[in-house]
């Protein structure tokens, strides 16, 4: 058994922070000044934060190799399992022809770009991220942004700016449930608690988005489109995660946008239809039903696959071949320490290799039956998963880099230590709370494992300063959502489904983390608010 020590170096928090603070700021550093590509970054990330683990806090060898490697495999899968098989999916329509139909058939509906951002960045992306979560909604929805004739950065950076509103309630409310689970606090009230700030954001996702594509003038050519989309995915998004929970939140909202976008379009076009400077205008034509529904096909598979693999009673048969291994050297063997815990607790490392049960295998299924619907030869679709492939050597790389320094990060007590930082902040922390959840994405890449990481510590601070305890664990949720698009492994994804240059990532990292900063800000003042303000907001615990 080994102690993790919040206070390693010299026995003081704000000297610990500093030494574990390094790989985090190296990385910023490397990719986001040196420009050093993504992979590269977060190998030198990764072996920083290793000889600082082991010299500094004391990690065992043994314990820390044994982090790094739990967090490469569970990088493979089930990410990158996700990103393949979506990527996959949408080569399949390109290859076969078919995605053509598919621009058609949605520039029939609008050719306006500002609109197609609306509809696929913004209410489909949230739709993949209700079901299927992870790097499905950047993959799928940015393929498919690049594909109509936006611009492989812009179809990039917008779909991981669009992929903060749904986050928190992503994966049928893995996130949600997590944060219950861990801190004992009661579902229905962490559900109403984060759907009371997350539709807030909703609300000014969508014009944000369109101001930073179009700019404030032509943003104001579709005001109703923005509006329609954002009051129906913020309203039901709402009334859905305050009256019925988090599993289906998403899912309803992103459909809710999706419909009255789609019914405002039977009434109303633009005055201006717009084009931006780097986006091909679409060139469509038209095709028969029955044309349109065989191009759609895989997609209307993705979406009846990846509902049926979040359905329970499927989903629990699913899993009944689940593989699970106790990582050597690690299940068990790390002790977390209060105050980042209320007791003494050993940390589990266990690898669920679901490989019938992860949504990925979902979305691969409806990959290749939708390749069969659409006419592709078996032989046709193995060239194509060959060459995707190919497409993902270095994302892939990165991705099982990056989680593989988030895990040894986490089981070395660094970012617990960098928690507690947080923590010191008294009357602000409501605020800091919101960077704190930010925090903990940026480095894991995902809210559920935020959540995870930080709830407990959320909970507790926010008890031993008088605050509401659903305030700060909602916080860390709704904030949270916005160190995603800055995650590096987002960032692969991202780039590899556009197809953008290895040598553009840097770049999008520095596009995308002006507005996370920012954004994190806003979430966190929205928490001070809700503090000390008007703390009838969020709901109380019975009896606290």
């Amino acid at each position: 058994m080994w102690h993790q020590n919040y206070t390693a170096v010299g026995g003081n928090l704000w000297l610990s922070t500093a030494v574990a603070a390094l790989p985090i700021l190296l990385l910023f550093y490397l990719i986001g000044v040196r420009r050093l590509a993504a992979w590269k970054s977060a190998l030198v990330a990764l072996a920083t934060a290793f000889v600082i683990a082991c010299f500094a806090f004391g990690t065992p060898v043994t314990v820390a190799v044994a982090a790094a490697l739990y967090g490469a495999a569970f990088g493979l899968f089930p990410i990158c399992w996700i990103v393949l098989a979506g990527i996959f999916l949408y080569r399949l329509t390109v290859e076969s022809g078919q995605f053509e139909v598919i621009k058609d058939s949605i520039a029939h509906l609008t050719d306006d770009k500002r609109l197609h951002v609306l509809l696929i960045a913004f209410a489909f992306g949230a739709f993949v991220e209700g079901a299927a979560g992870f790097g499905a909604p950047v993959a799928i929805a940015g393929a498919m942004l690049a594909g109509v004739g936006v611009s492989a950065f812009e179809a990039a950076a917008l779909c991981l700016l669009a992929n903060t509103a749904p986050v928190a309630f992503g994966s049928i409310g893995i996130p949600i449930i997590t944060l219950a689970g861990l801190t004992g606090l009661p579902l229905d009230q962490v559900s109403a608690s984060v759907g009371r700030i997350s539709p807030i954001l909703s609300l000014i996702i969508p014009l944000y988005l369109m101001v930073v594509f179009a700019g404030w003038r032509k943003a104001r050519g579709v005001l109703p489109a923005i509006a329609a989309v954002s009051v129906a995915f913020a309203g039901t998004q709402f009334v859905v995660a305050n009256f019925h929970g988090p599993y289906l939140t998403d899912i309803l909202a992103s459909l809710a946008a999706v419909i009255a976008c789609v019914v405002l379009l039977q009434f109303w076009k633009p005055a201006d239809d717009y084009f931006h400077e780097d986006a091909t205008p679409a060139q469509h034509r038209a095709h028969s039903t029955g044309a349109v529904l065989k191009a759609w096909m895989p997609y209307l598979l993705l979406v009846v696959f990846v509902l049926l693999w979040g359905f329970d009673p499927i989903r629990v048969r699913l899993e009944t071949v689940t593989l699970r291994l106790d990582v050597p050297f690690l299940h068990n063997h790390v002790m977390r320490m209060p105050p980042a815990v209320k007791e003494i607790t050993a940390t589990p490392a266990v690898f669920k290799f679901d490989w019938l049960a992860a949504a990925g295998t979902g979305c691969m299924f409806a990959a290749i039956l939708g390749g069969l619907a659409i006419g592709m030869r078996p032989r046709q679709m193995a060239r194509v998963f060959a060459a995707t492939l190919r497409q993902l050597a270095l994302p892939v790389l990165t991705i099982a880099s990056v989680l593989g320094f988030a895990f040894l990060m986490n089981y070395s007590g660094m970012t617990v230590t960098l928690g507690l930082a947080f923590a010191a902040t008294g009357w602000f922390f409501p605020f800091f709370s919101a960077f704190l959840g930010w925090l903990g994405v940026f480095v894991t890449g995902s809210d559920t494992s935020a959540n995870a990481l930080f709830g407990n510590l959320q909970v507790v601070t926010a008890q031993k300063l008088g605050l509401n305890p659903l305030l700060t664990a909602a916080t860390n949720s709704a904030a949270g959502v916005m160190g995603k698009m800055i995650s590096l492994q987002s960032i692969a994804v991202a780039v590899a489904a556009t197809g953008m240059p290895q040598s553009d990532e840097s770049k999008l990292f520095r596009w995308t983390l002006k507005h996370s900063l920012l954004l994190t800000a806003v979430i966190g003042l929205i928490a001070m608010a809700f503090a000390h303000l008007i703390p009838w907001v969020i709901p109380v615990i019975p009896g606290k």
